[in-house]
């Protein structure tokens, strides 16, 4: 599969969706002010950002209301409140987990500002993601799904997933680097191996990057050249341990004109070196390069880095340990 467009050109078909706050969320459990989320929701509407994702669609029946900031739950109040009936061009996305969502709390598209809904699940809830996709095209949304963890999964899983996948009515698949761990030269055989699903079925592809390794960008423009069109990205690479991939070097970099730099870097000194002096943490180091280097979830390099450690060499042989 060769490439797809040259780096002088741009693609009609890519869409970039911010999930500053549903992926930020995690680093502070999702406690952003109005302030932040409104000025995000601007910033995107003057880049030119196709999508905005606002958090989860948690269940209030699993996770404590007084434990984390609205967008864990992303009531429609809530959203409202910030984008009203979203006259712009911009679309609203939620991400849906399979086994942490009740489906009740999502309503008919007609009654929300919503327009896509992304499912995340394991290799091995993928019936029930189809169950989920299933219920939220029903009423109305467009609806993706990220298949979550795949450098952990075996090929012949990951090739019946993506069969099935291929034959459910979801709209697009995401292939998503969980821990960081996949290089270019992978995401190329994996985005390859996507496409050709995408294309015997009619689906779309997109792009979930962690950056463990600095390579989130790197990888996110690998998979894009081959034909992958939807990019995920945050502000600053704002996200779970060591982010993601950063708008601000994806919007550089793609040559859509529609795609405008100033007021990403406008809301980055105004919101985001904001956080970062309130000491909030995330952004590439050493513990989540170790972890992703040996395919692990970060959960053990986060623990590391908030209680201040620094012996890198016994956190490594502790994680060698256990692979």
């Amino acid at each position: 599969m060769g490439k797809k467009g040259e780096l002088l050109s741009y693609r009609p078909d890519i869409k970039v969706l911010d999930c500053t706050l549903r992926d930020g969320g995690l680093v502070n459990d999702f406690f952003f002010t109005d302030e932040f989320v409104k000025d995000l929701y601007k910033a995107n509407i003057e880049a030119g950002v196709d999508y905005m994702e606002f958090g989860y669609k948690a269940s209030k029946d699993i996770f404590d209301v007084n434990k984390f900031g609205k967008w864990k739950f992303c009531d429609e109040e809530h959203i409202r409140e910030i984008v009203g009936d979203n006259n712009s061009n911009l679309k609203i996305s939620v991400m849906a987990d399979v086994g942490r969502t009740d489906l009740k709390d999502i309503p008919d598209k007609s009654q929300s500002v919503v327009d896509m809904v992304r499912v995340a699940t394991y290799i091995n809830t993928i019936p029930t993601a189809i169950e989920m996709i299933e219920d939220v095209k029903e009423k109305g949304y467009e609806a993706t799904v990220n298949i979550m963890a795949i450098s952990k999964t075996n090929e012949s899983d990951l090739n019946s997933a993506l069969e099935q996948l291929g034959k459910s009515c979801v709209d697009g698949i995401y292939l998503v680097d969980s821990y960081g761990s996949l290089y270019p030269e992978q995401i190329r055989e994996l985005a390859q191996k996507y496409l050709s699903y995408g294309e015997l079925f009619g689906k779309y592809i997109g792009i979930h990057a962690h950056n463990n390794q600095q390579l989130a960008f790197a990888n996110t423009i690998e998979a894009l050249t081959l034909g992958v069109s939807y990019l995920d990205a945050t502000m600053s690479s704002l996200g779970r341990g060591a982010g993601n991939c950063s708008l601000e070097l994806l919007l550089g970099f793609l040559k859509n004109p529609k795609y405008r730099l100033p007021a990403v870097l406008k809301f980055i000194e105004t919101h985001i070196l904001k956080l970062k002096e309130e000491g909030v943490v995330w952004g590439y180091d050493v513990p989540y390069l170790l972890t992703g280097r040996l395919n692990q979830h970060p959960s053990s390099a986060i623990k590391f880095i908030k209680e201040n450690k620094t012996k890198y060499s016994e956190f490594y042989q502790m994680l060698f340990d256990n692979v």
